[in-house]
């Protein structure tokens, strides 16, 4: 049987970007739920091999003003519970964060550009171990506390909890590894309002996509492969 892949996305232009062709790669056939479009229930996510919830401008907390962040919750935990295997990105890192009970507040501040992470002891024995001088794209300005039971990977100086997994099956990245440095341009056009707000100048981020992107690119997908590869087989779970 093909093994499969749903993705949970909130923003058209921050899908899997150099993980779907990667996952196709795999042998996997991807598929993806719209947030706020499409029913994000538990039967939905429970389905696929692999679950990636991935990027958005909202915060988890904005239940509000976005009631689909709750039932996306509830079926991130549904999934967490089964011991299936999940991959948070950013936003997507911090639901899974809060899912397992941990922390997800606003600092007030905006991390958005390339700049390295420092990994932890743990994290230089990780998956993420190929990101060891590398440039990442941060984009965000929430944090997450590290869940219980959880070890923590990464961190910058002002955002101390960067990564986090729980055994093999989930990680949590609070930077993109999945953006491909080709198409940054849509994130400078469909972020340009934050940008501007937040002081960043898009052409630095524009030269810093051409200068670090290959590197990133390639660190990253040695990071998706490492996690996939140690995946526990469905017949284990």
């Amino acid at each position: 049987m093909t093994a499969t892949a749903l993705a949970i996305r909130h923003v058209p232009f921050e899908d899997l970007g150099l993980l779907g062709p990667l996952l196709e790669g795999r042998g996997y056939r991807c598929s993806y739920l719209d947030a706020g479009v499409d029913p994000l229930t538990p039967d939905a996510v429970l389905e696929p091999d692999v679950l990636v919830v991935l990027g958005g401008a909202v915060g988890v907390y904005d239940t509000g003003t976005y009631p689909f962040l709750d039932a996306e919750r509830n079926a991130i935990a549904a999934r967490l519970r089964a011991g299936l295997p999940v991959l948070g990105v950013c936003l997507g890192a911090q639901l899974i964060a809060d899912a397992l009970g941990a922390e997800v507040r606003s600092t007030g501040r905006k991390e958005i550009g390339y700049a390295p992470v420092s990994l932890t002891a743990e994290g230089r024995s990780s998956v993420l171990a190929p990101l060891e001088s590398v440039p990442v794209l941060h984009w965000h300005g929430d944090e997450f506390a590290i869940p219980a039971g959880a070890a923590r990977l990464a961190e910058t100086p002002g955002f101390p909890n960067q990564a986090f997994s729980l055994g093999s099956q989930v990680l949590g990245l609070q930077f993109h590894l999945e953006a491909d440095h080709t198409r940054i341009e849509q994130w400078l056009v469909g972020h340009a309002h934050e940008l501007a707000t937040a002081g960043v100048d898009p052409n630095r981020i524009r030269r810093d996509a051409a200068t670090f992107g290959p590197a990133l690119a390639e660190a990253g997908r040695a990071v998706f492969f490492a996690w996939l590869d140690g995946l526990r087989p469905a017949s284990d779970r």
